[in-house]
């Protein structure tokens, strides 16, 4: 393996190449009540501003959002936050950094987040976290993309959710292949050096799936658009 590049930019020790240009994290607009969820959202940003990877993430500037988006953002990375614009008041607070890029709606916000991103990446967070996660694992199963999927477990946090999904490969609900589209591991660094080294498993990736899909989006998204428009006016 050919040694990694390293330079010195801005004060920041830049760590080349990385097989991604941006990756998406999901997490919570909530801390938690530990102090290792931040510490690890701070963490994840380093470590991707430390390989020159952009993050792509859901617009918030409150809770873990806020954290992993500012700290990306301070250390010189490029920060793009896709958030719908009923959730504007409720998940931004204060200045935001990076730019903001409003969308109609929920559906519009994970298809633009995952469309600007070349690998995912869970940190702690609750039920919408846990949605945008299984909507991108499931995509990757149907072979709409090949883009990792990883979880940082910090303090165990997705144990019980990994044991969940042993148990659905176990009584036959999910093929054992697919238990390894989820990758795992309890640190930043650890994470995505394991992305960085992830091959594709299961089904051969249908491109023309995942571009029939994007253009559904945008036309639903198009069609909702103009109705709530004209029921507002």
């Amino acid at each position: 393996m050919a040694e990694t590049e390293q330079q010195q930019n801005e004060g920041n020790l830049i760590q080349r190449p990385s097989r991604f240009k941006r990756v998406c994290v999901f997490c919570g607009s909530s801390t938690g009540k530990r102090d290792s969820y931040r510490d690890a959202a701070i963490e994840l940003g380093q470590e991707l501003v430390a390989r020159g990877v952009g993050l792509v993430y859901g617009g918030g500037s409150i809770g873990l959002m806020g954290l992993v988006s500012q700290t990306v953002h301070r250390g010189g990375g490029h920060v793009l936050g896709i958030i719908p614009w009923s959730l504007m008041g409720k998940e931004i607070t204060g200045v935001t950094v990076g730019e903001v890029r409003p969308v109609s709606n929920m559906h519009q916000r994970k298809a633009e987040m995952a469309r600007h991103s070349d690998c995912f990446i869970a940190l702690p967070g609750g039920y919408g976290t846990l949605e945008e996660l299984l909507e991108v694992i499931t995509w990757a199963q149907l072979g709409i993309h090949d883009k990792p999927v990883g979880l940082l477990n910090v303090d165990g946090y997705y144990n019980h959710l990994l044991t969940f999904i042993d148990k659905a490969v176990d009584d036959g609900f999910i093929k054992p292949s697919q238990r390894h589209i989820i990758v795992s591991a309890p640190t930043a660094k650890e994470l995505v050096q394991k992305l960085e080294e992830y091959v594709t498993v299961g089904g051969e990736l249908d491109k023309n799936m995942w571009e029939v899909e994007q253009q559904q989006q945008v036309g639903f998204n198009t069609t909702t658009a103009l109705q709530t428009e004209v029921a507002l006016s």
